[in-house]
């Protein structure tokens, strides 16, 4: 707000009308925002207000009039909700910014959320807010406004604000609705992080670890537009909500609505620790708790693994659950260790295996594994029931949801049902001149298909009625071509993940540049019918 105030009154206006004095005081937003906020560290309710509903209806009303009184010239409204209170505006700019970029202004401490003053609240709990309310919120009116807007104001970077026109926005998203493309990745450190991103993508060696790569999570992500020599950085997420259909397949709108259903992202701990034992919730439990429409089912691919590299995945068999749920709740309250693997499997994971985790299956990661997670995208609903004893990046215990979790093991995902149906479920479904293609998954539960394809030629694809998520597990480079020159040739690097939007409809994946004479192999992954 402040930079942005700052522009606004160097044109100094005849009156500059800021749309927060319409709001509501902070108590009140307080208490209307409490049942989806709750006092939980980490969980809320997927709020269902809208914009107007922070807003006094007395106090919008006076700025409505002052509005309306002529002699001032020139008006301007800016703000949250500013086109509440002039709906057709003579030039509406639309100030947007990456979810990656609030979450660092976040943690430095620099930005309150919707309607409440609260900077210097810890990252969590600004966080929590901004995810189950203020982006929910502000969504809602930006999903109605596209075809209004006249500007897009991109002000990820602080002091280089960059503003393009309405229909070059709009073009530019029909445009990437019809063409292979990859949203920027961003990179996060954890207490469990590893060191094989740092050295094989190339980021800061001097950082202590890289955990996450948030590689495909298009409402977390961002867009590149390359305009003229200038690159303008939107929200991905306006692509999931502007072109929908086109991106996503009209059958996985119809399932999922306006919401990009496919997530890839990189979990590394070679040479880091276990991830947190953990477990996600069945889709009564997400529906009912947090007002999600379906869960996180997942899955691990191993993009590659040390010796000793491992996965846990599902119970012992014969295990006594009373037991086991005492002793996790003995770890939580008192702090004592809990033995993991005197109740839980734990499987050696080489380079290319692949673990299906549907919901309800305890899990996670070893040590010395660099895993592929592609999974469905509720985004945070991971309940960790045991973290090692181990503190967080912040110097705290991390949240640890014991009773959440008891509540969604599935107690007959044991070690003969993960062994017949959770590891390494490889079918031959097509082969061609120089090129296989393979069923590797995902589990019948889940929503989310996944084919592996090895080639040293031109393997032919086709996107099975719906958006194509893809990675190239092996391999230097590759190429993404058009059989009927409808987009551009895109070139493809290793352990990039790339998004094939449904309007593509056919597409050809062969070895291109220091990818010629080697076999390469992709995995991809798209809702099933």
């Amino acid at each position: 707000h402040g930079e942005l105030l700052e522009g606004l009154e160097r044109i100094d206006p005849g009156q500059l009308i800021d749309a927060r004095q319409c709001f509501w005081d902070e108590e009140k937003i307080r208490a209307m925002t409490w049942p989806d906020v709750t006092g939980d560290r980490v969980f809320g309710y997927m709020t269902r207000l809208e914009m107007a509903d922070f807003m006094d209806p007395g106090e919008k009303e006076k700025a409505v009039g002052r509005l309306k009184k002529s002699g001032h010239g020139l008006s301007l409204v800016y703000g949250y909700g500013a086109i509440l209170l002039e709906e057709k505006p003579d030039i509406l700019i639309w100030a947007d910014m990456a979810r990656w970029e609030i979450q660092g202004r976040m943690r430095r401490n620099e930005v309150s959320n919707l309607g409440v003053v609260n900077a210097n609240d810890a990252f969590s709990e600004q966080y929590k807010r901004g995810f189950f309310v203020d982006w929910r919120v502000c969504d809602r009116l930006k999903r109605s406004r596209y075809e209004q807007i006249d500007f897009l104001l991109d002000t990820n970077q602080a002091g280089y604000p960059k503003m393009i026109d309405g229909d070059t926005f709009r073009e530019g998203l029909r445009i990437t609705a019809h063409r292979p493309f990859r949203v920027v990745p961003f990179f996060d450190p954890g207490p469990w992080g590893g060191q094989w991103m740092k050295y094989v993508v190339d980021l800061d060696k001097e950082a202590h670890n890289f955990a996450w790569c948030f590689d495909c999570v298009p409402e977390e992500n961002s867009l590149h537009f390359r305009i003229e020599d200038e690159t303008v950085e939107i929200p991905s997420v306006n692509l999931v909500f502007y072109q929908s259909q086109q991106l996503l397949g009209e059958r996985v709108e119809a399932r999922f609505g306006k919401e990009f259903p496919i997530r890839f992202d990189f979990l590394d701990t070679m040479d880091g620790g276990n991830l947190s034992f953990q477990v996600h919730p069945s889709t009564d439990y997400i529906q009912e708790h947090f007002g999600m429409h379906y869960t996180q089912d997942e899955s691990y691919y191993l993009l590659d693994a040390a010796d000793d590299g491992t996965v846990f995945l599902g119970l012992k068999e014969g295990i006594d659950p009373e037991s086991m749920k005492k002793e996790l709740r003995d770890a939580d309250h008192n702090g004592v260790s809990f033995d993991v693997e005197k109740y839980v499997n734990r499987f050696p994971a080489k380079k290319h295996d692949h673990f299906l985790i549907p919901a309800g299956t305890v899990h996670c990661s070893g040590k010395n594994s660099m895993v592929l997670e592609i999974s469905s995208t509720p985004y945070i609903f991971t309940f960790k029931m045991y973290d090692w004893g181990r503190l967080g990046l912040d110097g705290q215990p991390r949240p640890i949801n014991v009773e959440r979790g008891i509540c969604n093991i599935r107690w007959d995902r044991d070690t003969p049902y993960v062994k017949e149906g959770l590891i390494n479920k490889v079918d031959l479904i097509d082969e061609g001149d120089g090129w296989r293609a393979e069923r590797t998954g995902l589990h019948p539960n889940e929503p989310i298909e996944t084919h592996r394809h090895w080639f040293s030629k031109a393997v032919p694809h086709q996107t099975h009625g719906s958006v194509n998520v893809l990675n190239l597990v092996k391999g230097r480079e590759a190429i993404v071509e058009s059989p009927d020159d409808q987009f551009a040739p895109f070139v493809v690097h290793y352990a990039e993940t790339f998004i094939v939007p449904e309007a593509v409809k056919r597409y050809i994946i062969r070895p291109y540049g220091e990818g010629e004479g080697q076999q390469l192999a992709t995995i991809k992954a798209f809702i099933r019918k």
